[in-house]
């Protein structure tokens, strides 16, 4: 998921396996931060997101691998920089492996496609996975054939996190091409260079020839390998991993015994079973936060999947603690953003597979999809995002009296009336109703010039 330098492409991860002594202070630590107040993210430069105008991002380097492609979006786009991230895209063809590595951000590991294994290395944690193999000096006697940390089986719809300095790769053990959308907290509080992603390696004690290897200043594989032979690491089946962890979410726990080396650390969002917010005709959503993935609290981070169906809307909104980095990963709608300029939005365009848009913390926005369904997930710069309505039954406007209305927006009582109670039963997700173009033109003008009224009064 990290997107190391090609010169770089292997990196000794058991430099980060130490004594048992260092495994109960990460634990320590990890349980003292997910018990103490969120921690300050990093502070930004002024002015970073003083953003006028809004795009839709594509990425803009690709490098080619020998398994493999991995697409990047400009870290320097003001955009990122306001929300503190970097972005990539990992295509990993099967029997690929994404070489170890680490970055000096936290991250979020989207799997828009396929299913694979990963595997990450915490500091001071217990290498809990061994074989062995009969001894060939006497019978009876075993000898130890590998060991390592324990691996995680994912696959697609899932949420993997995973902790800055953190060492990890990804094997593709499945028939089709993995696709990993992964966003980077470089402004995360536990990066302490700069909000520009960086990928460190070490090298330890070895010989010449092996040194030399470790470099790779002859490797052209890149970054994303192809395993020729039978990948062997030490894992259970598939399915019983799953039937285990299927077996966790029906246990209650606390959250006390949880520590860095065994914390959870996927969750499938895809699951419309498993839905937070559903309407039959309009659509659904899942978020996903420190409250039921406890290591979010340690990144600062949470995300979310939204799935509208045809005609479907979400909004208006705005976010009230966090930045949201917006990813499409299927369809096509249409995006309305009003920032603190009243004079005109920011965003006011159609969005498409593939893209992504940044919506900075306080826009308001408007998402809904047309004559197909608009898919995306997303990334919020807190663990424990909140938003605020602008329409509907919880929203700001139905809270305020309607003579306050009347007045602020200098309309009458009755405009203000029909403007508090007009989707007062229809919850986050609802139906656009059935107009005529020409009508729907219009009302997207009146809710446009709306939208920009009520920013410009909460200002």
């Amino acid at each position: 998921m990290a997107s190391p330098s090609p010169l770089l492409t292997f990196t000794l991860y058991l430099v980060l396996c130490t004594t048992s002594s260092l495994a109960a202070e990460t634990s320590q630590d990890y349980q003292q931060q997910q018990q103490q107040p969120p921690q300050r993210r990093g502070a930004r430069r002024q002015g970073d997101c003083q953003i006028q105008n809004l795009n839709t991002l594509e990425p803009n380097r690709q490098i080619q691998h020998e398994a493999g492609v991995s697409e990047m979006w400009d870290q320097d786009d003001d955009q990122l920089r306001c929300a503190g991230v970097a972005a990539s895209r990992h295509v990993i063809e099967p029997r690929g492996l994404l070489l170890p590595a680490f970055v000096n951000a936290p991250l979020l590991a989207y799997v828009l496609q396929g299913q694979g294994i990963l595997g990450s290395s915490y500091p001071g944690c217990p290498e809990t996975y061994q074989s062995f193999q009969q001894s060939q000096r006497g019978e009876g006697r075993q000898s130890q054939r590998d060991q390592h940390q324990k691996l995680v089986y994912f696959r697609r719809g899932d949420i993997v996190a995973q902790p800055a300095g953190v060492a990890h790769w990804v094997y593709n053990d499945g028939g089709d091409q993995l696709v990993l959308v992964v966003i980077h907290d470089t402004n995360n509080h536990q990066n302490q260079l700069d909000q520009n992603l960086r990928t460190l390696a070490e090298a330890f004690g070895v010989d010449e020839e092996t040194s030399r290897r470790l470099q790779s200043n002859d490797d052209r594989r890149g970054f994303i390998v192809r395993v020729e032979k039978e990948f062997d690491v030490v894992r259970p089946p598939r399915y019983e991993e799953e039937e285990e962890e299927g077996e966790r979410e029906y246990r209650r726990v606390n959250g006390l015994e949880e520590t860095i080396c065994t914390a959870k650390i996927k969750e499938n969002i895809d699951d419309p079973e498993r839905a937070d917010i559903y309407t039959a005709r309009a659509g659904r959503i899942r978020t996903l936060n420190s409250q039921n993935l406890p290591i979010l609290r340690n990144l600062q981070l949470s995300a979310k999947r939204a799935v509208l169906y045809r005609n479907g809307m979400i909004g208006p909104y705005w976010n009230i603690n966090a930045h949201s980095v917006m990813y499409v990963t299927r369809g096509r709608g249409r995006v309305q953003i009003v920032g603190s300029s009243n004079d005109r939005p920011v965003f006011d365009e159609d969005v498409r597979e593939g893209q992504l848009l940044v919506i900075p913390q306080n826009y308001a926005v408007v998402k809904w999809a047309r004559d197909e369904r608009l898919e995306w997930f997303s990334v919020q710069t807190n663990d424990l995002a909140k938003t605020s309505p602008l329409s509907g039954r919880t929203s700001v406007i139905r809270a305020i009296p309607v003579d306050i209305l009347a007045n602020a927006y200098r309309i009458s009582r009755e405009e203000a009336r029909r403007l508090k109670f007009n989707r007062d039963q229809e919850a986050a997700i609802h139906t656009q109703r059935r107009r005529s173009g020409e009508q729907r033109r219009a009302t997207a003008n009146w809710a446009k010039n709306a939208l920009l009224e009520v920013i410009s009064k909460f200002e």
